[in-house]
């Protein structure tokens, strides 16, 4: 202990060599130290490092013991799913076996049941067949006078409700219409001034009328009847054009070929402009937007088209209101309804140049331009020969019915009238036990009287429903036509 006091002084109070085994001998303790101070460190590590395995080594324990538990679980329920299976298999077979005895027992039922039947029909001499028409026929003849009442009543009934809604929709509809248009016809005949105008119009050889006849497309009748000249065509806008043209030569004076040519292009300029608007302010009125512009131009030539008198334009116009506002009533699509029934007639526009029923082209057209599925189904299905699947359509198919049998709305030839009138007595007349029969009221009612010998009054009652049947399927009509049947029976004695 003194030595090492001795070299601690002389290092830290001298030099030389006792200073430097001074300082050597410092460096020596601290070295010793800090291995020391390590080697407790690592012991205190391992320590620490032992307590961790140890605990790793516990929570592993844990776990696997879960894992075991898990492993039993799941095993004890795989048993119990693999026991049940075993049962619904058994009962399977079991359910199986027994439909096979329930059909049996069908089979066997429906065997026992024939020969019942044949054994009942070899004791009555009588085949089921006639034995369940007896049958009828007793219940018929014992309850005819109930069967009566009760179908009149329920008849009646019926009749009531479906009048009174149709009633009160269809009052609803015309208050909220307003059509104030009238029945708008094509004229093909110009005025003239005089009969001196005639002359004008023919020219020199012929060649006025020659070049105004190739120009137009139209024929020009220039006969006896004084001051007319009458334009013939089969296609209402070129009639119209020669229309408009030949009046404007008339009221110019001027006419030979040259000028004939200038007028009729004008004239043309002219009723294309009329239809472009025509078109748009249907659509307008009507409330249809975003309708392709050349869509818009087919509509506007129905201006110049008729049917049976009735301007088919208005009439289109006039069904898109009716049918938007049944729409709007029954919770339908009121744009779908107006949509299609303002263009149900369009294929009239171009019936002239194309093949086919006019409602097929109204569709063909219709999707040319890109109208949804919904709305060319209830433009084609307004007649009879497509079936409406839509409420839409249906609707659409009544506003057009509406719009062209109301009053006043179209005419029909004298000789289209009388066939149709002859139709329906020849109908009438082709079922026995009829007298006679008579189409009244402009073919809107046949009157039939019935022979009362042959039929009774249940019996009127099927014949009114027969009748209409045949009506509906064989003739072609606007509206309704009432049956009504009459069975008449008088009983006359003469007092002496």
């Amino acid at each position: 202990m003194t030595n090492l006091i001795i070299y601690l002084a002389a290092a830290v109070l001298g030099g030389g060599v006792a200073g430097y085994f001074g300082r050597i001998y410092v460096a020596k303790l601290q070295k010793d130290r800090f291995a020391a101070k390590q080697k407790e460190i690592l012991l205190e590590a391992k320590d620490e490092a032992l307590k961790i395995k140890e605990e790793a080594k516990k929570e592993e324990e844990r776990l696997r013991r879960d894992l075991t538990e898990l492993e039993k679980n799941l095993r004890r329920r795989e048993e119990m799913i693999d026991r049940r299976l075993e049962g619904v298999e058994t009962e399977k077979e079991k359910i199986v076996q027994r439909e096979k005895e329930i059909n049996f027992i069908k089979e066997e039922i429906v065997k026992v049941k024939i020969r019942e039947e044949e054994t009942l029909e070899k004791i009555a001499s009588i085949k089921r067949d006639e034995a369940r028409e007896m049958l009828l026929r007793s219940v018929e003849k014992e309850y005819k006078d109930d069967l009566i009442k009760k179908i009149k009543e329920q008849k009646e009934i019926a009749r009531e409700e479906a009048q009174n809604i149709a009633r009160e929709i269809l009052s609803t509809v015309i208050q909220r219409l307003a059509s104030e248009h009238t029945t708008e016809s094509t004229t093909s005949a110009v005025n003239l001034p005089s009969d001196e105008m005639k002359g004008r119009i023919i020219g020199r050889e012929g060649r006025n009328i020659q070049a105004f006849e190739k120009e137009t497309g139209t024929d020009l009748i220039i006969d006896d009847t004084p001051d007319t000249v009458v334009v013939s065509a089969f296609d209402p806008i070129r009639r119209n054009i020669a229309k408009v043209a030949l009046e404007k030569l008339i009221a110019d004076g001027r006419i030979h070929p040259t000028r004939i040519e200038e007028v009729v292009k004008k004239a043309k300029e002219e009723i294309g402009q009329q239809i472009k608007e025509a078109g748009e302010q249907a659509a307008y009125e009507v409330g249809v937007a975003g309708l392709n512009p050349d869509l818009v131009k087919i509509l506007g030539r129905l201006k110049f088209r008729t049917s049976y008198g009735q301007n088919v334009l208005q009439h289109s116009i006039e069904s898109a209101y009716i049918g938007g506002m049944l729409a709007n009533e029954l919770g339908a699509d009121v744009n779908l309804v107006k949509k299609a029934a303002l263009l149900h007639d369009i294929g009239k526009a171009v019936d002239h140049d194309i093949p086919g029923a006019h409602h097929h082209i109204s569709g063909d057209i219709a999707k040319k331009y890109g109208l949804s599925d919904d709305i060319i189904h209830a433009i084609m299905a307004h007649h009879d020969d497509i079936e409406a699947k839509s409420v839409e359509a249906i609707i659409v198919k009544a506003s057009d019915a509406i719009s062209s049998s109301r009053p006043g709305a179209r005419r029909e030839t004298l000789e289209n009238y009388v066939k149709r009138l002859e139709e329906l007595e020849n109908i009438a007349n082709s079922f026995p036990g009829v007298e006679k029969s008579y189409a009244i009221q402009a073919g809107r009612e046949v009157r039939i009287l019935v022979k009362p010998e042959d039929i009774d009054d249940l019996e009127a009652i099927k014949l009114s429903k027969n009748i209409a049947k045949k009506i509906e399927d064989d003739l072609q009509y606007p509206g309704t036509i009432k049956v009504n049947v009459i069975r008449e029976t008088r009983a006359i004695e003469f007092a002496k």
